[in-house]
């Protein structure tokens, strides 16, 4: 078995906000050679996160950021972090570090309406993802 870890960076503009990171997940496992085995995706980040969703129709993002602030909002009473981005923390936790994705025949097993995303929820900031792609 192969395995090859490559990192990349992840710019932000907005304080939560999610970046289709798809294609470069793809060019990741392209440069590996890898043709039959997975992809782990995972955020280093305590305040950011890893999701596969919809990436056909933007409204879907909208929509994820909106519930998202309002179940956990970004100020609340009862939070006693003092940085001021307790939500963000939670919202990380809720959503996850990471992902494993298969790959057969050089290609992410995604659905058809799937795509992958770097999930911003204290920014704007620069992060860094890390791709393990694994297999033969």
């Amino acid at each position: 078995m192969k395995i090859v870890q490559k990192e990349f960076g992840v710019s932000t503009h907005s304080r939560t906000e999610m970046v289709d990171v798809t294609s470069r997940i793809e060019a990741a496992v392209r440069d590996a050679g890898i043709h039959n085995g997975d992809v782990i995706v995972f955020c280093p980040h305590t305040t950011a996160a890893i999701t596969i969703n919809e990436n056909a129709d933007p409204a879907v993002v909208h929509d994820m950021l909106m519930v998202f602030d309002q179940v956990i909002p970004r100020s609340h009473p009862g939070y006693r972090h003092d940085e001021g981005n307790s939500d963000a923390h939670c919202k990380s936790s809720l959503v996850g570090c990471s992902e494993q994705i298969l790959i057969h025949d050089g290609r992410l097993t995604l659905g058809t309406w799937q795509g992958v995303y770097f999930c911003e929820f204290d920014g704007p900031r620069s992060r860094t993802v890390i791709v393990q792609v694994r297999g033969e």
